[in-house]
């Protein structure tokens, strides 16, 4: 029978580290995002579209965990990083663990947006060049809002894929989620109550994130703009 005076007591300690997972979900997002609009510009180029697919193949094929103890660990021991800029950021977790997360969902969000900018009908484009628009116009006014419309439902499971790839994180030392509920459980030894918790505060966001992407999906879909015509 569960022990509902701990469960109490041990539920507010997991919720302090969910701004730490809810930051790097958000920034691994939005730097993924861009990242992957990068990757599928660069494709419009042979060279590019060579990188960009090896890219691609080399973060998908690689465990999320490996990513991160690669970039953790591996860069500490390159001189040339150590002695660099960069070297105040890379030997702190939470860039490393950043880093590697806005790297790995660049991967992934490429591929989604590249399948929604293929279902863009060319005649929406042609018709944009045809009525004086730049290039540049064509892609942010037309191009760009039906491939994210498109790409919306697919984008909604990486979001959440991505939301639950930050327990990973706690690997590298992160306090988040599931590091304290990792330190709770070396503290207690009640690794079924506690996982329980955390398991449960991952649960509810992920049924926010359905939730409100469903919703973006209702308002954006061309039946309720065809609707309030």
């Amino acid at each position: 029978m569960m022990d509902t005076i701990f469960l109490a007591s041990i539920f507010p300690k997991l919720l302090s580290g969910l701004p730490l997972t809810l930051n790097l979900t958000f920034f691994s997002l939005l730097g993924g995002a861009g990242l992957a609009l990068l990757l599928n510009l660069a494709r419009t180029t042979r060279p590019g579209t060579a990188l960009a697919s090896s890219y691609v193949f080399v973060f998908r094929g690689t465990p999320l965990l490996v990513q991160i103890f690669m970039i953790y660990f591996g860069l500490g021991q390159i001189e040339f990083i150590r002695s660099s800029f960069l070297w105040p950021f890379l030997r702190e977790p939470y860039w490393c663990g950043l880093l590697a997360l806005i790297l790995n969902d660049a991967a992934y969000t490429s591929e989604i947006l590249r399948g929604g900018l293929r279902a863009v009908p060319v005649g929406a484009r042609e018709a944009a060049r045809v009525c004086g628009m730049s290039r540049l116009q064509v892609l942010r006014r037309v191009t760009l809002p039906i491939a994210v419309r498109q790409a919306l439902p697919a984008y909604s499971n990486e979001v959440i894929s991505m939301l639950k790839s930050t327990a990973l994180v706690s690997m590298i030392s992160l306090m988040d989620v599931t590091g304290i509920a990792r330190e709770a459980v070396a503290e207690t030894w009640r690794a079924v109550e506690i996982f329980l918790c955390a398991g449960l505060i991952y649960l509810v966001l992920s049924l926010i994130v359905t939730r409100l992407t469903d919703r973006i999906e209702r308002t954006l879909s061309p039946w309720q703009f065809g609707a309030r015509q």
